[in-house]
């Protein structure tokens, strides 16, 4: 097949770097980990992205997840368009926060009462100050691999030992706010409670992924969450679940739904917002009630709640709220899964497995699927480069990482997943031997 023509999306990258760092908004977006131009993009519809050169993708981000629905939803356009004729922003309360609200303390039973911010990153953060404010403790426990936005104390790797303080993995984090910070490997149940027994009553409170998708698609082992669970509850400890990623796109309760495990506080983000700057942060109402007004822990965002991101939340999640919606997304991403896995060995590739949760997806280029960040690191990642590029070239839009998950979106379904399908098997054979190399 014919290399696409990237003309166009070379120049806007080339003018771009001259005045924003690396060209982009977003560091994976500069295509860094997996080499080339990055795509510009102009429009998207329903599973498919343009760029700015005319050529089409089958799009498996969906803008990294809130595009659940589709792109340019009918539903969600009309709402947004209705929003913003009334205003784009007041700075005053707006009917759509508390029908949003309600929406989410409906369906995660678990949070009694939320704060809803502009990022993901801005409500971890708060979730985390709020976890202190709650507990009169300072220190942190987060996971190897687990990423929760940009915030200072959680750019944090682990230390040499088992129950060392963090290192700071981002130039202009003072070592003093890694200090407060303890970090483990995603999944070591041993490692956890060693944590507990030895600095139990310093700890704050426990942010994870429960479902990690920020070191590619990676599950917890049983017994994992519930030892977090277990081990805040007898500590005093807030049980943080950063669902920014995994809220409504696992499932209709996200991961705690799946599990049944509750924590004192969810972050969301990314579907609550159908793809507008959206985040949030809530849970058990004693906790929440000491967010400022109410509270001694201050948490403010002049643009929070803006009406028009919550328009378009609240569309996209009535529609994923319809019968059978995460049933059909389910399938549809498993069975994409299971044709890729085929695709592999039909081109002789063994070292290759794919895995999905909702419509969130991974695939890796090693024989089983990670349990760890040590695991992701040790899979092939220069096959999964070239895959990457076999598959943009052939028009499929994959995550330029290795490390990333991927999403699919209900309409995906039908045509989308057949040309995913038909180009992986001619990547597949494109790459055979990298792949086993």
């Amino acid at each position: 097949m014919p290399r696409q023509i990237i003309d166009r999306s070379q120049k806007l990258f080339d003018h771009a770097q001259k005045f924003i760092p690396g060209g982009v908004n977003s560091p994976v977006r500069a295509f860094r980990s997996v080499g080339g131009t990055p795509r510009f993009f102009t429009k998207a519809k329903g599973a498919y992205l343009w760029d700015a050169d005319e050529n089409r993708y089958v799009d498996t981000i969906c803008s990294w997840g809130p595009a659940i629905v589709g792109h340019a939803r009918k539903e969600v356009i009309d709402a947004v368009k209705k929003a913003a004729e009334g205003g784009l922003s007041f700075g005053a309360p707006t009917a759509g926060e508390g029908e949003l609200a309600e929406w989410v303390s409906k369906h995660l039973p678990s949070i009694e009462m939320l704060r809803l911010t502009s990022s993901g990153t801005e409500a971890t953060m708060s979730a985390i100050r709020l976890a202190r404010g709650f507990t009169g403790r300072s220190k942190i426990l987060k996971f190897e691999g687990c990423y929760h936005g940009h915030v200072d104390s959680l750019l944090v790797k682990a230390g040499s030992g088992l129950l060392t303080f963090g290192n700071p993995t981002s130039a202009g984090v003072p070592e003093s706010f890694a200090a407060e910070t303890l970090v483990l490997d995603y999944n070591d149940t041993d490692a956890v409670k060693a944590c507990f027994t030895e600095h139990g009553s310093e700890i704050a409170g426990v942010i994870v992924e429960p479902i990690a998708g920020n070191m590619n698609l990676v599950r917890p082992v049983p017994g994992f969450l519930e030892t977090l669970r277990e081990q805040c509850t007898a500590h005093g400890a807030v049980l943080i679940f950063d669902e920014v990623m995994t809220g409504f796109r696992v499932g209709a309760q996200g991961v705690q739904g799946l599990t049944g495990i509750t924590p004192d506080l969810t972050t969301l983000g990314k579907v609550i917002g159908g793809g507008m700057p959206m985040g949030a942060f809530g849970g058990r109402s004693d906790i929440m009630r000491q967010v400022a007004p109410l509270g001694p822990v201050y948490q403010a965002g002049t643009l929070s709640g803006n009406p028009v991101a919550v328009a378009a939340g609240v569309a996209t999640l009535k529609i994923v709220s319809e019968p059978a919606f995460f049933e059909t997304l389910g399938k549809l991403t498993g069975d994409c899964m299971q044709g890729l896995t085929q695709a592999a060995r039909e081109a002789g590739i063994e070292r290759f497995c794919a895995d999905s949760v909702g419509g969130m997806f991974g695939i890796y280029f090693s024989h089983e699927c990670p349990k760890s960040l040590d695991d992701v690191t040790n899979s092939n990642r220069e096959a999964f480069n070239r895959f990457f590029h076999a598959m943009l070239e052939r028009g499929v839009y994959l995550a330029p990482s290795a490390y990333e998950a991927g999403f699919l979106s209900i309409e995906h379904l039908g045509d989308p997943i057949d040309i995913i399908l038909k180009t992986a098997r001619e990547a597949f054979k494109e790459i055979a031997s990298v792949a086993n190399a």
